[in-house]
This record gives structure tokens, sequence and C-alpha cells, in this order.
């Protein structure tokens, strides 16, 4: 363990380059940074994301709804790559203020309204939808209390874990330490819940697996960080049994490969504006024409 110590100043000043691999992105303050208008494709949905854990819930639960014939649930998903800054547009700021991905435009109705933070998009789809929500109302609370979970508890995986165990510049332990405690915590939570549920509601498959499924179903499928050892996600065998039933759900499997732009080629749809571009428009596809 590192035993250079760090005294904070009185005021903290930013200094351009800190923050290791994505330090190009970072800033302290919020706002765009060009002028860049956002594309609008021909259906109701317009979903401007990346296939991270948060944009993977969102399209998951689009093809979850195709799947279950609501036709009414077309969407126009167009890739963000928030590596280079397209999060920062002027444009996508309008959408979301906060520049994070995914962000919604659902122009199903008389107005269009923007919808971001994947948790709000994930409720209000399901909502208006009506599907995959807890056939008994009064499992609704308990619902809300999962999704609710997966937001406040998602950051320490992926901000706290994920950033000092696979992107910060230098490897200290004590970070480390303390992220991995608490991922394998969460990850304690939900194997003794799906010791007796099925699902994370009981016996429905609904949003809040979807929500949960992206981030913690994928870490234990050794999907985040390259981690999968080093936590032991493996003895998790309840959270196992249940992360492989929703891997092998078609809709998840073309929501993994939506605003994807990394894996292999066959995986990837950078774009998706119709149900045939996942035959005709991945990678690979792409690449042979």
């Amino acid at each position: 363990m590192s035993t250079e110590s760090y005294t904070p100043p009185k005021v903290w000043t930013w200094e351009p380059g800190n923050g290791g691999q994505f330090a190009n992105i970072n800033r302290p303050i919020a706002g765009p940074t060009h002028e860049k208008e956002l594309p609008v494709g021909k259906h109701p949905f317009q979903l401007y994301s990346l296939a991270t854990p948060n944009g993977v819930k969102v399209t998951v639960l689009f093809e979850e709804l195709l799947e279950a014939g609501v036709r009414e649930a077309e969407y126009d998903a167009w890739l963000i790559k928030i590596n280079e800054g397209d999060q920062f547009g002027s444009g996508f700021v309008e959408v979301n203020p906060n520049s994070k991905i995914p962000a919604l435009m659902d122009r199903s109705g008389e107005t269009p309204v923007r919808v971001f933070e994947s948790g709000a998009i994930l409720l209000h789809l399901a909502e208006k939808f009506g599907k995959f929500l807890p056939e008994d109302p009064a499992k609704r609370p308990e619902l809300l209390s999962w999704l609710f979970w997966q937001m406040g508890s998602a950051p320490y995986l992926g901000g706290g874990f994920g950033h000092f165990y696979a992107y910060a510049p230098e490897k200290w332990q004590y970070p480390i330490d303390r992220f991995a405690m608490e991922a394998k915590r969460q990850l304690d939570v939900l194997d003794r819940h799906l010791a007796e549920n099925t699902y994370m509601t009981g016996d429905d498959y609904t949003i809040a697996d979807i929500a949960i499924w992206s981030w913690y179903g994928q870490l234990a499928l050794g999907r985040l960080y390259d981690a999968a050892e080093f936590l032991d996600v493996a003895s998790y065998k309840n959270v196992q049994r249940w992360a492989k039933a929703i891997d092998a759900r078609p809709a998840v499997k073309r929501g993994r490969m939506v605003n994807r732009g990394w894996g292999e080629p066959h995986e990837q749809l950078h774009e998706r504006h119709d149900a045939s571009d996942f035959e005709t428009k991945t990678q690979d596809k792409l690449e042979e024409a």
C-alpha cells in the first residue's frame, strides 16, 4: 500500500488532465462544449446512447417490449461516443442536461417529451405500455425499492470499484479494497434475495431485473472490468442462476448489441432503426459489404 499522503488544499481547483483514462472528457462544469444537433429517425422513440450497463438497460427493455408484441415501442437508437465528447453537444444537453447516456425523446404524443436517467426511462416505458411491472399491484413498492437500490448502488460498483480497479492511472490498495468489499456486499444482498425469489419481485420478470442485470448480472457473467475471478463471482450461486436465465432471453441478446462499439463484430450494432438491422447491419455484415 502506498504510504504517500495527500493534504487537500483549502479550495480545490481543476487541473485539465486529471482523471486517468477518461481525463479528456472530465470537467467540473455542466453545459455544452459545442453546437451539434441530434439526428431524428422515423420511430416514436429516439434513443441516444451507448451500450454501457446503463445504456443496455433501455435497449433491452425496448427489445423486450417488441418481443412482447408492443409494436408502438419501435425506436431509433443513435450511437453517442462518450470518449469523443458527443454527450456535450448542444442537442444532447437539451435532452439530458446532465450529459450522461442514455437519453430519450418520446415523440409518441402530441408534444415530444425528454426522459433522462436510465431508471426514469425504464419506469416511463413500463408504465406507458403496462409491461414488465408486477402483476400484483401490491408488489409495486418492492419493484420500486429494488429499482432505486440499483440506481443508488451501482455507482459504488462502476465509479468506485470499476474506476479504481480497471481505469485509475495507478493501482491503490485502499480504494480497491474499499470498493471491492462494497461490491461483494451488494452481490451478497442479491444472492440472499434470489435464494428465495425467481426474479427480483418474485415470479415476475420486471424492469427491476433488467436494471440490476445490466450491472450485476453482467458482472456475474464476467463482462465487467475483467474482475470475475478477483471478486469470486462464481460463488454467488443464486445470482449466477438468475443472470444466466436473463442472459438467455432473445430480447436481452439483441439489446446488448445495440449501440455497442467494441467486442466481436457480429455483436456490434452501432445504430438500430429497424428489426432487420440485427441481420443486415452488424459490423461483421458491414465489413463484408
